[in-house]
């Protein structure tokens, strides 16, 4: 079983939606026995609360359900997930200096954006300050974005593919 956890700064907003998201596109690849997900914050401004509405109304829209509360990186995702895939740079330095601080290293750290083919920016944008329509672009840059890793999965972990 290959573990992906998808990272943000709240865990309310970006890194939930991918995690729904990814579930998703794996449920209907039929991937569910060699994939799995989960999302965290490098933050704890919102540990247990449920993601932001307008996160929630962006996935609900788009057919997509989310069933998660926000949690907090700890020193056992290190060890417990294959691939880390942060949001942004930010969160790319809050994730190392988490490693430094339990005395780890990571190897398996990724920037959302990366599987994105023809990416604009690198970073998925935060979009917990704006209106309505910055969630819904970070639904279509997650969506892209999770195409092309799972894309990159098949391609690295060819079990995947053998249904």
């Amino acid at each position: 079983m290959i573990k992906v956890l998808f990272i943000c700064l709240g865990n309310i907003c970006r890194s939930p939606l991918a995690e729904a998201l990814f579930n998703h596109k794996i449920k209907q690849k039929g991937y569910e026995d060699y994939l799995c997900c989960d999302s965290c914050g490098t933050s704890d401004y919102h540990i247990g609360e449920l993601p932001d509405e307008r996160t929630m109304a962006s996935a609900s829209k788009n057919g997509i359900k989310i069933n998660h509360r926000g949690r907090q990186l700890n020193r056992t995702d290190f060890r417990d997930f294959d691939y880390l895939i942060a949001m942004d740079d930010s969160n790319i330095l809050n994730i190392k200096q988490a490693a430094d601080l339990h005395k780890t290293t990571v190897n398996n750290l990724f920037l959302m954006r990366s599987f994105q083919k023809n990416a604009a920016f690198s970073e998925v944008p935060d979009p917990y300050y704006g209106g309505v329509d910055g969630f819904q672009k970070v639904y279509e840059i997650l969506d892209s974005s999770l195409d092309g890793f799972i894309e990159s999965l098949e391609k690295n972990h060819p079990e995947i593919g053998q249904k």
